[in-house]
């Protein structure tokens, strides 16, 4: 499992709260903690100033009080957390699978579960939403899928030929009553 952590290990960057308009990026490698700051200002003073860069290692900045204060107020509690838990060595491996490995993975899931994998996080949200992971659904899954039907799903989306034709919701919509 080692082999999936890369020299980088997060990287994020954001505008910071206003009144100022400074740019930060943070960067969590294998090492240390790299905390980048722009001065965004019209005043000439701030004109052409370089970044500013601070980098620690995993164990000093555990214990640097001020710097995890001004990452908590730029990219707010969780960004916080998930950095010093980085830096204690608690590495979330399913996150790093590769999105192939993912896929399948994904697909031993039942259909219900992966709604819920879909609420874990952002990534996972677009891989359940992902065009990729429908298309393997209605291949894998759907008894009546033809080779027919495949020009139709790469035309109007895997998740809406799967909604339509092979969903129960879908076929009941389609379905009029009969008098």
């Amino acid at each position: 499992m080692a082999s999936l952590l890369g020299e980088q290990l997060f990287e994020i960057s954001s505008q910071g709260p206003p009144p100022p308009k400074d740019f930060f990026q943070l960067v969590n490698t294998k090492n240390e903690v790299i905390w980048r700051s722009w001065r965004i200002s019209l005043q000439l003073n701030c004109r052409g100033a370089p970044p500013k860069e601070l980098r620690t290692s995993h164990l000093e900045f555990l214990h640097h009080k001020v710097l995890q204060q001004q990452i908590g107020t730029v990219f707010g509690q969780r960004i916080l957390e998930y950095t010093i838990s980085l830096c204690q060595g608690k590495f979330d491996y399913l996150e790093r699978l590769p999105d192939n490995m993912m896929l399948c993975i994904m697909s031993y899931l039942k259909l219900k579960e992966t709604t819920l994998l879909a609420q874990v996080s952002h990534r996972f949200r677009k891989l359940c939403n992902s065009e990729k992971f429908w298309e393997h659904t209605v291949r894998n899954r759907c008894d009546g899928f033809t080779s027919d039907m495949e020009g139709i799903a790469n035309a109007m989306g895997w998740r809406k030929t799967f909604f339509t034709f092979f969903h129960s919701s879908g076929r009941k919509e389609q379905q009029s009553p009969q008098q």
